[in-house]
């Protein structure tokens, strides 16, 4: 029984997801943003749940992605369809660039699978993340917080986003993993800081702190990499 329970832990974000996408169509936004929020939960345990009864699998690693395909490809293509066809009724021609990110989901999370050096930390953005920033606009055109409500909805607005959210999953770009190899400051540095200020967003912006929180992440990387590269010209010379 313990090694199907990592697996039945998978198929319930399998499962937030498919009701996360039909309180999108129902219109009810905190509901779709708690579902995948159930959803990165377990997408977090079926992997520690794994580790800790020694239950890995190579159907777990495939049903782990299947799972994130709903959660992390489907939705968020499906919130930013609504969007952009907000009104309207019927197949919205100009709404379907939006499946640009279940598309480069779909790509990134196939490569995953077979990308050795993806084990501590990631070659592009995390699809979870990428949901995440767009669950993050859903709240706060839902709260419309900050007045931002009519610019998020802005059609170039959108397109842009997902232009990029779908370039930075497939992209190259070195972004740094949330696992911890031991539990100390040393090595551990810029995970703590992140998390730190993550959690202040969260208590000071509360939901308009889910997008703030993934442009820092992102902001965070960049930096990283800019800052190795440089590193590593100073050491040739």
């Amino acid at each position: 029984m313990k090694q199907h329970l990592p697996n039945l832990i998978t198929l319930l974000n399998a499962l937030c997801g498919c009701c996360a996408i039909v309180s999108v169509f129902e219109q009810q936004a905190v509901a779709a943003a708690m579902w995948l929020g159930a959803g990165a939960v377990a997408d977090f345990l079926d992997g520690a749940v794994a580790r800790l009864l020694n239950a890995k699998s190579a159907l777990g690693k495939q049903l782990d992605s299947l799972a994130d395909m709903i959660s992390f490809g489907v939705a968020p293509g499906v919130i930013v369809y609504h969007f952009l066809a907000a009104g309207e009724s019927g197949l919205v021609w100009k709404a379907l660039p939006a499946f640009l990110l279940t598309m480069a989901a779909c790509f990134r999370l196939g490569k995953f699978n077979i990308d050795p050096r993806q084990t501590s930390n990631f070659i592009g953005l995390p699809t979870p993340a990428c949901t995440l920033f767009v669950v993050g606009l859903l709240l706060l055109t839902h709260t419309d917080s900050f007045g931002l409500q009519a610019f998020i909805t802005r059609p170039i607005f959108l397109y842009t986003c997902t232009a990029l959210l779908s370039y930075l999953m497939i992209s190259e770009i070195p972004m740094f993993g949330f696992k911890f190899d031991r539990y100390t400051w040393h090595g551990n540095e810029i995970k703590i800081i992140f998390a730190a200020v993550a959690l202040l967003l969260l208590i000071f912006l509360q939901e308009a702190a889910l997008s703030f929180i993934i442009i820092l992440y992102l902001l965070i990387s960049i930096g990283m990499l800019v800052f190795n590269k440089k590193a590593n010209t100073s050491s040739g010379h």
